[in-house]
């Protein structure tokens, strides 16, 4: 899966919502998949961020994306549902979701973790996935095969000290992953986790400023398990938590 060679066409007629596309690995996931034909619907809290990559997307000669400026940090249930009536309304159907936006918080230790830290990570991470996707499963199932892929970690799997708040709520995405996928298993729509591992971005550089970047795969480089789970080729891969650099 990680050595995957996705067909240039692969995403052909295919609309694929990427949250947090303004930058980092959801930026890189807009690119990729609109030159493999997708038409992508760029979500995130900073309007020039999107801008910038709609402009790249038409750039590069692919399908014009649509962009929704929404601050996760902010959003209730009846924004998502005004989304998803617009891109139904839009579009007839949505064939993917990257659920990629997330917050990593303070590293702090447990007892230190404050309410409002709490409630913020929970949020971003837990909360606004829970509301996008109830808004979005109508509309994920007039595709003839949608794939919902989540943003995962390590430290989703296996909780680490100073880690809180974030693992926590990573566990909590595996969790919600599960569910769906059992409760849809016998439908067109399928739910898996993506951990990225260690990749080049703003939010790993705040988590280990003594890194050397260059060390670090960028996010280009783990794009083809992405490719993999958002096209036809992984219809039979439901349930799944997958990792884009396994040890």
């Amino acid at each position: 899966m990680n050595d995957y060679h996705a067909p240039h066409d692969l995403l052909k007629q295919k609309v694929i919502l990427i949250t947090g596309a303004g930058d980092g690995i959801g930026k890189q996931a807009a690119l990729t998949f609109a030159s493999h034909g997708a038409t992508c619907i760029l979500l995130g809290r900073t309007v020039s961020k999107l801008e910038a990559v709609y402009d790249e997307i038409v750039t590069n000669g692919d399908a014009e994306p649509a962009i929704v400026p929404l601050d996760l940090q902010g959003a209730m249930p009846d924004h998502y549902k005004g989304m998803a009536d617009t891109i139904s309304e839009q579009f007839g159907k949505l064939d993917g979701v990257l659920v990629n936006a997330g917050a990593l918080g303070h590293l702090s230790r447990f007892v230190d973790i404050s309410p409002e830290e709490w409630q913020k990570v929970m949020q971003v991470n837990l909360n606004s996935s829970v509301y996008l996707l109830q808004a979005l499963l109508p509309v994920l199932a007039k595709a003839e095969q949608a794939s919902v892929v989540l943003t995962s970690s390590s430290v989703g799997r296996k909780g680490r000290a100073f880690w809180g708040t974030y693992s926590v709520s990573k566990f909590a995405t595996e969790g919600m992953m599960e569910v769906l996928a059992d409760e849809y298993k016998n439908s067109n729509i399928r739910f898996n986790c993506i951990n990225p591992g260690a990749t080049r971005t703003a939010m790993r550089a705040s988590a280990f400023p003594a890194e050397q970047p260059d060390t670090l795969k960028t996010p280009a480089e783990i794009m083809p398990l992405y490719l993999y789970l958002m096209g036809n080729d992984s219809v039979e891969i439901n349930g799944q938590s997958l990792d884009c650099q396994p040890k």
